[in-house]
């Protein structure tokens, strides 16, 4: 007999934006202010979100600071010893963003302007050397909408680059992505996970952590006959993953087997983003966006801050990019 699944309360949110955001995204946490940084995406123009909060509790102290950004930024990780700079995933490509003015410096453009309307990037992740990968979106194939791709499409157009902090860039999955999102490695750094949203898989790879390589691909969380599109994710000592999913209500806890073990549920219908946070990283601090369809809940409060306090279970910072 199958174990009930067990559903957490994880209560209303916990900051609330002057406005609502269109999209939440990228949060992550910096230990030595205490401080939250994250993006609204979609609006216009996008926003850059800056927020004191309290190392042991997690609440806010104060309003955050709000920056316009000069382009969409869907991603960003702080950059190791270079105080106030974020490295980050904007429409086309790499980019440098400066905390204190938002100043938007294009490093690399892999996606040419007249592709825009094509393919953008979307989520990525910083290994522990130090790279940033970045994941892209096959707009066209999106617009179908989750798990509806119809056959004659044929092999997505999106897909996963790392770019180094020597400069290089490398091409890693060359085609078949729809919507890339939610990296993540395993505590011993021996796998990576990758989250397809749209295509609603979950996927898990083999990591040679020197090289930077990956291999034995294989289909970790299918999602296709159920519900919700898992978005960013993180990964807790344990080495579960707690995935952001899209249009659920919910983070969705899976082992690294991929068995889904529990549920935090919200008041959001779409959580998108997750980052560990506090003194303990010990705190998960999810970013979300509004209910866009035709007739969403009046009490959804999609495009505020949520956060959550495990007490049987902690994460990690996320890495910061070498370069």
């Amino acid at each position: 007999m199958t174990e009930p699944l067990e559903s957490i309360d994880g209560g209303k949110a916990w900051y609330y934006c002057t406005k609502p955001m269109v999209l939440g995204e990228a949060p992550i946490y910096r230990a030595s202010d205490s401080t939250l940084h994250w993006v609204d995406c979609l609006s216009t123009p996008p926003e850059l979100y800056i927020l004191k909060v309290d190392p042991q509790t997690g609440d806010a102290i104060g309003e955050a600071r709000v920056l316009p950004l000069e382009d969409s930024v869907t991603v960003a990780f702080f950059r190791k010893n270079r105080p106030g700079s974020y490295i980050a995933a904007y429409y086309q490509g790499v980019c440098f963003l400066d905390e204190a003015t938002g100043r938007f410096e294009v490093v690399k453009e892999i996606i040419p302007t007249d592709q825009r309307e094509e393919l953008r990037f979307n989520d990525g992740g910083i290994d522990a050397k130090g790279r940033f990968w970045l994941a892209e979106i096959d707009k066209r194939a999106m617009a179908f909408g989750p798990n509806q791709l119809p056959a004659n499409y044929g092999t997505p157009r999106g897909r996963l680059w790392r770019y180094d902090p020597d400069g290089s860039l490398h091409l890693m999955i060359p085609e078949g992505i729809v919507c890339g999102n939610g990296l993540a490695w395993s505590p011993d750094n021996k796998t990576m996970y990758f989250n397809d949203s749209v295509a609603m898989m979950v996927f898990a790879f083999d990591f040679d952590l020197e090289s930077g390589n990956i291999s034995n691909r294989r289909l970790l969380v299918d999602r296709r006959s159920s519900y919700g599109e898992p978005d960013g994710m993180v990964v807790d000592s344990e080495g579960n993953l707690w995935i952001a999913v899209f249009a659920s209500y919910r983070i969705m806890v899976f082992s690294p087997e991929g068995k889904h073990l529990k549920d935090v549920v919200v008041t959001a219908k779409n959580p998108a983003c997750t980052t560990w946070g506090g003194e303990n990283h010990d705190i998960i601090f999810i970013a979300s966006g509004k209910d866009r369809t035709a007739n969403p809940e009046p009490n959804d409060e999609g495009g505020h801050m949520f956060k959550y306090h495990p007490r049987d279970t902690h994460g990690y910072p996320k890495y910061e990019f070498g370069g």
